[in-house]
Formats: structure tokens, C-alpha cells, sequence
């Protein structure tokens, strides 16, 4: 007869190679727990029930999950160094020149040195007029007219 051992180990080692397919390294840390229930399972013997069994797949599963998911991450990931991602008002009082008419409540597009950028207006502005950034809400700036 085939052991419950053995279907938690092919479980878990199943689990660890799906892991290859899915983002996130988390399914991972489900087959290291269900592969510790495996070997539990043949340690203890009988004992170890299927209510026994599940509620240490739990267990393990969340303190696997909870303590080694940063550090195996760092391992298999690596050191990533964060760029900076936070660029809002970064163009506050800069100065540009609009490329197409602003109609609120419609944007249009104003020139801020090399680069073209999508702006918003309380007031209406025409292409070719001077304006200064007065703030910046992710990728749109919104503009006055100078």
C-alpha cells in the first residue's frame, strides 16, 4: 500500500517545482511544509493521523512562510537596489511651454526641457504659451500660465 509519507513528500516536491512557473515564491514554502509532514509522517508512524497531519501542514506552512520567506528570497533573488519610483513634484516650478491647448477639463501636453509631459489647467491655455509647473500628480502636471 502506498503511504501517506509518500503522497505528502510528491506533494511537496511538486510544489517546489511549480514554483519555477509562478511568481511570487510562496507556493514554495506549501511544498517545503507539505515534504516536513512527509518526513514527520515517517518518523512518528501511525500515529501521526490525517487530522494530525493537516493541521501541521498549517502550522508549517505558516511559520515557513512567516520567518524564511525574506531570507530564501534574498538567497534565490538576490540583492535588487531600489530605484527611486517616487517622482511626484519633482517638476514643481519648473518652467515649459505648451505643446497642445490645455482645455479644462480635458489635458493637454506642455514642453519641460526635452521632455513632453500630459498638464491639466484651471483655465483654458493656448499652445505656445509659457507656463510653470505647480504641481505633479504621478505622470500629469498641473500648470498656470505665466
Amino acid at each position: 500500500m502506498f503511504s501517506t509519507g509518500w503522497l505528502w513528500l510528491y506533494a511537496g516536491a511538486f510544489l517546489m517545482v511549480a514554483e519555477l512557473v509562478a511568481p511570487g515564491f510562496v507556493i514554495f514554502f506549501f511544498g517545503l511544509s507539505a515534504a516536513t509532514v512527509g518526513v514527520c509522517r515517517f518518523v512518528i508512524g501511525d500515529a501521526f493521523t490525517l487530522a494530525w497531519q493537516l493541521a501541521a501542514f498549517s502550522l508549517f506552512s505558516c511559520l515557513y512562510l512567516l520567518l524564511l520567506r525574506r531570507w530564501v528570497t534574498g538567497i534565490f533573488m538576490g540583492g535588487s537596489k531600489t530605484s527611486r519610483t517616487d517622482f511626484d513634484n519633482e517638476n514643481v516650478g519648473r518652467a515649459g511651454t505648451v505643446t497642445e491647448t490645455i482645455k479644462p477639463p480635458l489635458s493637454g501636453r506642455v514642453m519641460l526641457g526635452d521632455a513632453e509631459w500630459t498638464a491639466v489647467a484651471d483655465v483654458e491655455i493656448p499652445a505656445g504659451a509659457d507656463v510653470r509647473v505647480v504641481a505633479q500628480e504621478n505622470l500629469t502636471v498641473r500648470v498656470k500660465a505665466l
